[in-house]
C-alpha cells in the first residue's frame, strides 16, 4: 500500500513538473511572437470627400477718419473768416454750423494765410444737384477786387460736387460730362495756378479724378481731411485717399470756401498749421 502512495506522488510530481515546463514555454513563446504593427490613422479622406480649402479674405484696411483733436488743432469760427464778394445772407453762423445760400456764387475766406497745414471739414448739401468747394493756396492777388458772381482767378479747388449735379448738367444740355467731372472729389488748379496731377486723371486730364466713389449724396454728411505740404495736396473722402497733386505753384495762400448756386452747411472746420 506504501508502495502504491510513493508512486502516485511520484507521479503527481512528475505532472506537476511537466505542466510548469509547458507554461514557460508558452510565456517565452508569447515574448518572442513579433508584434503586429498598426498602422497611424491618416487623415486623408477619400477625394471625393475633401473640400476645397477656402480662398483667404483680402485685407481690409480702417479707414483713417482724422477728426482734428489734438495737439495743434485750431476750431475755425466765424472771427477767422471774411466774405470776399457775397451779400450780407450768403454766409451765416449758427450753433457752430456755417450755411451758405449759394447766391451770388463767390467766396468766403481765411483771413490768415496758410502754407504747409491740414484741414479737416464736414460738409452737405442741402439741394439735389449742389456745387461748392474749398479752395487752397488761393493768392491774395486772386481775390483783390473779385466781382460778386466771380471765383478765384487762381488757387487748387478740391470739389464738393453733388452726385446729382450731373443728372442736372446732362438734362439741361445734352451733354454727358462724367467723363471730365466727378463727384467725389475731383482736385484741379484754377486761374494762374498750376499743379502736377495725380493719377487717376479725368479724361481731357484736366483734373486728378478720385480713385474710389465714396461721398453722400445731399443731405448726407460728407468728411473731408486735406493735407497740403510743400506744394503737395492730397484728399481724403470719408476715410479713404482718393485724389492730389504735387509741385503747386503757389504753395501759400488763403483757404476759400466756395458758393455756387445751392445751399450747403459746414462743421468742424478744424486747421493745423505744420512746420
Amino acid at each position: 500500500m506504501v508502495t502504491i502512495m510513493l508512486r502516485l506522488t511520484s507521479f503527481k510530481l512528475v505532472l506537476c513538473i511537466v505542466s510548469l515546463l509547458v507554461l514557460n514555454i508558452n510565456i517565452i513563446n508569447a515574448e518572442n511572437k513579433p508584434k503586429a504593427v498598426s498602422k497611424p490613422k491618416s487623415d486623408s479622406k477619400p477625394k471625393a470627400e475633401i473640400k476645397a480649402k477656402a480662398e483667404p479674405k483680402p485685407l481690409v484696411l480702417p479707414k483713417a477718419f482724422i477728426d482734428g483733436i489734438g495737439p495743434g488743432w485750431v476750431q475755425l469760427k466765424e472771427a477767422d473768416f471774411a466774405d470776399v464778394n457775397g451779400n450780407p445772407e450768403t454766409w451765416e453762423w449758427n450753433d457752430g454750423f456755417l450755411k451758405t445760400t449759394g447766391k451770388p456764387i463767390g467766396v468766403y475766406k481765411t483771413k490768415k494765410q496758410f502754407t504747409n497745414f491740414e484741414l479737416v471739414i464736414q460738409w452737405r448739401h442741402m439741394e439735389f444737384g449742389g456745387n461748392s468747394g474749398v479752395f487752397a493756396w488761393v493768392p491774395a492777388t486772386a481775390l483783390k477786387g473779385l466781382p460778386k458772381g466771380k471765383l478765384p482767378r487762381g488757387g487748387i479747388e478740391v470739389q464738393m460736387l453733388d452726385h446729382g449735379y450731373l443728372v442736372n448738367y446732362k438734362k439741361r444740355t445734352g451733354k454727358d460730362v462724367s467723363n471730365n467731372i466727378s463727384t467725389n472729389g475731383d482736385i484741379f488748379p484754377v486761374g494762374k495756378s498750376t499743379l502736377k496731377l495725380f493719377p487717376p486723371l479725368s479724361e481731357n486730364g484736366s483734373r486728378s479724378a478720385p480713385s474710389k466713389n465714396l461721398s453722400n449724396g445731399a443731405g448726407k454728411w460728407n468728411h473731408y481731411y486735406v493735407r497740403g505740404i510743400n506744394g503737395e495736396i492730397r484728399l481724403w473722402v470719408n476715410g479713404e485717399e482718393v485724389s492730389g497733386g504735387n509741385n503747386a505753384n503757389p504753395s501759400s495762400g488763403h483757404l476759400c470756401l466756395e458758393a455756387e448756386g445751392a445751399p450747403v452747411e459746414y462743421k468742424n472746420i478744424r486747421i493745423r498749421e505744420l512746420p
